[in-house]
């Protein structure tokens, strides 16, 4: 069995949509630690109230708010959102953490600089694997139904990944 992600980096739309599907658990129990950048969580608070997400999030405690002091030139070139631009150059700063990031420029960003990165579909595999979820499908459609649009071709590959065909 595979251990767990040391530390992951979490942007807010996976964030939003973990809690928006009741998933939330798998990020604590798949990473040692899980930090959420300071603009990602004033992204989430944004409309108190909204989602489940901007109602626990402050009530926590495994999610480590960081403060983002400097933002790494390469990503700041991107000209991605605060929370993406945060969540890419807290990675920068400490190589070797997961990024957990939907959004396609941003993705495309991490790869060009070279940075670990998966969205949150790909989380759903190493829940599994860790024996964290017991359907990577069940947790595809939860996560349907709180908002994160996944394609027909990324569910299948998902669902394949996960030996659920």
């Amino acid at each position: 069995m595979q251990t767990t992600v040391k530390k992951l980096v979490i942007n807010a739309s996976p964030l939003i949509c973990l809690f928006g599907a009741e998933l939330e658990f798998v990020l604590q129990k798949s990473a040692q630690e899980v930090l959420v950048p300071s603009a990602v969580w004033q992204e989430v608070l944004a409309n108190p109230g909204s989602d489940r997400a901007s109602e626990l999030i402050g009530n926590t405690p495994w999610l480590k708010k960081v403060d983002v002091l400097k933002i790494d030139q390469r990503v700041a070139e991107w000209g991605l959102g605060s929370g993406e631009t945060q969540v890419l150059s807290l990675a920068v700063q400490s190589p070797g953490d997961l990024v957990v990031i939907d959004d396609a420029e941003a993705r495309r960003c991490a790869k060009t600089i070279g940075l670990n990165f998966m969205g949150t579909g790909g989380l759903l595999i190493v829940a599994k694997r860790l024996g964290v979820i017991r359907s990577v499908t069940e947790s595809i459609h939860a996560l349907q139904e709180s908002g994160l649009w996944i394609s027909k071709e990324i569910s299948m590959i998902l669902r394949e990944q996960a030996n659920e065909l």
